[in-house]
């Protein structure tokens, strides 16, 4: 006898539905620009009322301050995970560089940032901070010395502003400079090459040290 076919949840937990209007808000803000994202136009896309995604952002702000979170959140993410594969020389770091600048530009999370700043929502960009923040402590912390902790902080800040500033102005920037588009993102590259460099040194020498003793 066939299993019974699994009825269709009618209902979403809370945190279900706040995570389908992300996605939505998400999509929007890829298809059509930062403006698209409203609570209106997320809530025709998933087919929630306005009230119920006001329960949930408590104002169209809200949302778009929740929305940079959870791009920051994913993106923070990644780039973490492709760090730590690059620290184990398993990944090229131009494929990280690549990620930061992209997710920043054709992800959108610069534009949504500037254009909820030109809006007046001046904590607009404290989600982004925060996520920054705890990827650098958590990249920091497997640090064997307070030298390389440096590195890794200065370098990941250093990823992180290129790739914001790239996403605003980087193009008439690059135009007016008579260079190359790509410029900025082997600037990058070079510089997370000079960091993965020393602190493969700095990692060595700490090696070396704890064995003497």
């Amino acid at each position: 006898m066939p299993a019974p076919t699994p009825l269709k949840r009618s209902r979403l937990s809370p945190d279900e539905s706040r995570l389908l209007a992300l996605e939505a808000a998400r999509a929007l803000l890829l298809e059509a620009g930062p403006q698209a994202v409203t609570l209106k136009a997320v809530g025709n896309r998933i087919d929630r009322t306005h009230a119920n995604l006001l329960h949930h952002f408590g104002s169209a702000a809200g949302l778009q301050k929740a929305l940079a979170g959870y791009l920051a959140d994913t993106i923070t993410a990644t780039i973490g995970d492709a760090v730590n594969a690059a620290r184990r020389g398993e990944v090229e770091p131009r494929r990280i560089v690549d990620m930061t600048f992209d997710a920043f530009d054709a992800g959108g999370a610069g534009a949504l940032a500037s254009w909820m700043l030109a809006s007046g929502n001046e904590d607009a960009l404290d989600p982004v901070v925060d996520a920054i923040h705890r990827l650098v402590d958590k990249l920091a912390a497997t640090a064997l010395r307070p030298q390389l902790a440096e590195v890794i902080r200065d370098n990941t800040l250093m990823l992180v502003l290129l790739a914001l500033g790239d996403s605003q102005m980087g193009g008439p920037m690059a135009a007016a400079l008579g260079l190359s588009r790509e410029k900025a993102r082997e600037l990058a590259a070079r510089s997370l090459v000079s960091a993965l460099t020393e602190e493969a040194r700095l990692t060595a020498t700490a090696k070396v040290t704890q064995a003497k003793v």
